[in-house]
């Protein structure tokens, strides 16, 4: 699904009541409405920000030069008028009301920096009386308290065994936070000195001998986390820490032309291979997965359960506001046979939509919208609340999902990763699985985030701008949704006669022992529709002059274990083995590929390009591997392989590119 606008055949008639051209010559029948957006200090352009036709799922998002385009039906006009809304993360939203006279006009917006105070509450929302009234004053909030504890009523669904809960009335949570409590919460959005962010050390693969270890095992990634975040380091003018920096999900953030599946299976194996481009010595062999891709109208229904961090740490215009823009964004795609709930937690969880239809999209959006933060983060009660909520409403032929939005931070009750991890793996087993998106600066818990979503049978996104939220939960929506294939695991075997040694890129906290491959019993990733999957090997020939230098094993005392075999002198280069299981499977399937020895001169666009983003990390991280790489050698391949780049992600790579290769000479220079 693209910018999510809708178009609707309106007939004559309306065009002509609306006093728009309409007749069979015209063959009109939407408004076009073009326009800028600026703030009103300095008068600069707004990238990024929204444009909505209120009442509608319409919506755009205007370019680096604050432009913006809209296609409006006649038919989402209300009495000849158009109601427009421009918002943006930290402005005021302005609101605009006309009556287009012609199919196409013009609409400037000028945005003022919001005058927001916080406020001493935890949770300013509302629960959902019934699914056709309107937004009550009331929340449910679960407490951790003994078992024993009494248990009133709720506004919204059944609390979980072992759990109370208890009802407030009027428009906030009882829990409040002390002046100096507040400003603590928000210091580390304001002193660049305050940072908790954590990352999981990155030990990158080394070359490995094919005459000690001929095979490498791997479980598939499709998190991009890693990009986004990176991203925000350089715009922000910082290099990213270098732990920060995962290959697999920079070179995995960019969607490529890979052949779709054919057969029964529902992931499709491709493979290319050519020179390395930062040693010409050496070979780089692209080995490609792409999941089936399934049409949005198609996608089974949804029972999703949107888990929200409002604790004082989301206080920030990067965190909840740009949370909310960003799941407005996914109510404007959901359907009728869709079902939304709404949880939230701080230093209680609470309930404050229970499952709504998901065509009831201004009832959604209003709760969504009441949301404020505020206390301490409960987070693992929160998450064991949605699992329960999303039981009440499972779906035996859906997508059951609960949707995580966070910066990561768990500090009461069940916080530890371990108990964490058995909760989302027993809810996992259940057909729930797990989507984690985080947000904000300064106190990325990016460590734990990942381990959740991949324990979840999910994926992990970081969302630093509303083009993200769009690119993840909108253009990408099936793919980040629905799960076609899981515990997808790649074995690659390599043939010792033509291979000296090998190492893969990335994928360092992904490696499974060779005998993981065919244990049922091992988590492995997950593969969602139309999901495009890239592992790059580089690879050592057998001539290459520093094929000597790869580090050997002391040779066995009773001799090899493996006999040559009459295959490890054919032109074969390598073998590759897939072995995945179906959504609610429990017995995986194996498929293979064989790979010839074979380098082509004209390697293709997405291959040329996926090489340009490994070696991007490989520079940002000083990886021992580099070689001859350089930023500059990666933006000159990158803008060779730009290509049709219809979302712009491409374009904006090479910006990236750019801004890390100033950084990094304002670093050398400050250096001498």
């Amino acid at each position: 699904m693209h910018s999510g606008l809708v178009r609707a055949l309106v007939p004559v008639s309306l065009c002509l009541g609306l006093g728009l051209p309409g007749t069979v010559g015209h063959q009109r029948r939407d408004i076009v409405v073009v326009g800028t957006i600026t703030d009103s200090l300095h008068g600069r352009a707004l990238a990024n920000a929204q444009v909505l036709v209120q009442g509608t799922s319409i919506s755009t998002t205007s370019d680096t030069g604050g432009r913006f385009r809209l296609s409006v039906p006649l038919s989402a006009t209300k009495e000849r008028e158009l109601s427009l809304m421009a918002r943006y993360i930290g402005y005021a939203p302005s609101t605009r009301t006309i009556r287009p006279a012609t199919d196409s006009i013009t609409v400037d917006f000028v945005l003022a920096l919001a005058s927001k105070h916080l406020q001493s509450v935890v949770v300013t929302a509302a629960a959902v009386e019934s699914r056709k009234s309107q937004i009550g004053n009331s929340v449910a909030v679960v407490d951790a308290a003994p078992a024993s504890s009494p248990a009133p009523a709720t506004a919204g669904p059944p609390a979980p065994a072992r759990v109370s809960v208890q009802v407030f009335r009027g428009n906030s949570i009882a829990t409040t936070l002390s002046k100096d409590e507040r400003a603590s919460r928000v210091r580390g959005n304001a002193d660049p000195a305050f940072n908790t962010e954590g990352y999981d050390a990155i030990n990158e693969n080394p070359f490995l001998s094919t005459a000690s270890a001929p095979r490498s095992t791997f479980s598939i990634d499709v998190d991009r986390a890693s990009y986004s975040n990176v991203r925000r380091f350089l715009t922000s003018g910082q290099r990213p820490p270098r732990d920060a920096v995962r290959i697999e999900e920079l070179i995995n953030y960019f969607p490529y032309e890979l052949p779709a599946p054919r057969g029964e299976d529902p992931v499709a194996i491709s493979t290319e291979v050519a020179v390395a481009p930062w040693n010409p010595a050496h070979r780089l062999v692209r080995v490609g997965l792409r999941g089936r891709p399934i049409d949005v109208e198609k996608l089974p229904p949804n029972n999703l359960v949107f888990l929200i961090d409002v604790s004082g740490s989301m206080m920030s215009e990067n965190k909840l506001p740009l949370l909310k823009s960003a799941f407005s964004l996914l109510v404007n795609e959901l359907r009728s046979q869709d079902r939304v709930a709404l949880v939230v937690y701080a230093g209680n969880a609470g309930v404050v939509l229970p499952p709504t239809a998901g065509d009831e999209k201004e009832v959604i959006l209003q709760a969504i919208e009441r949301l404020e933060a505020g206390g301490s983060t409960a987070g693992g009660a929160g998450i064991r609340l949605a699992y329960d909520v999303a039981k009440q409403s499972h779906m035996a032929q859906g997508n059951n999902r609960v949707i995580l939005a966070t910066d990561g931070d768990f500090n009461v009750g069940t916080s530890s990763d371990a108990e964490l991890v058995q909760l989302i793996e027993q809810r996992r087993e259940q057909g729930t699985f797990l989507t984690v998106l985080g947000f904000g600066t300064g106190n990325v818990k990016d460590s734990k985030m990942e381990k959740l979503a991949d324990k979840g049978n999910g994926n992990y996104a970081y969302v630093d701008n509303l083009t993200e939220a769009r690119k993840v939960l909108v253009t990408e929506m099936g793919a980040t949704l629905l799960t076609v294939a899981k515990d997808v695991k790649l074995q690659i075997e390599f043939n010792p006669s033509r291979v000296a040694a090998y190492r893969l890129l990335g994928y360092e906290n992904r490696l499974l022992r060779d005998e993981d491959f065919k244990d049922d019993t091992k988590d492995a990733g997950e593969l969602g529709a139309g999901h495009t999957v890239t592992a790059l090997y580089e690879v050592i020939p057998p001539n290459a002059a520093d094929a000597k230098t790869v580090r050997q094993p002391d040779p066995l005392r009773y001799g090899g274990t493996t006999p040559r075999t009459s295959r490890a002198e054919s032109d074969e280069l390598l073998y590759v083995k897939l072995r995945y299981k179906q959504p609610t499977g429990l017995t995986s399937k194996e498929m293979t590929h064989v790979v010839a020895d074979q380098v082509t001169r004209r390697p293709s666009v997405d291959f040329v390009f996926s090489s340009a983003v490994a070696e991007f990390g490989m520079v940002l991280r000083d990886s021992p591997h580099k070689g001859r790489s350089s930023m500059d050698s990666v933006i000159v391949r990158a803008e060779r392989t730009r290509g049709e780049d219809e979302y712009g992600y491409r374009a904006e790579f090479i910006r990236l590119a750019t801004q890390a290769r100033d950084i990094m000479a304002r670093e050398s220079v400050a250096k001498r």
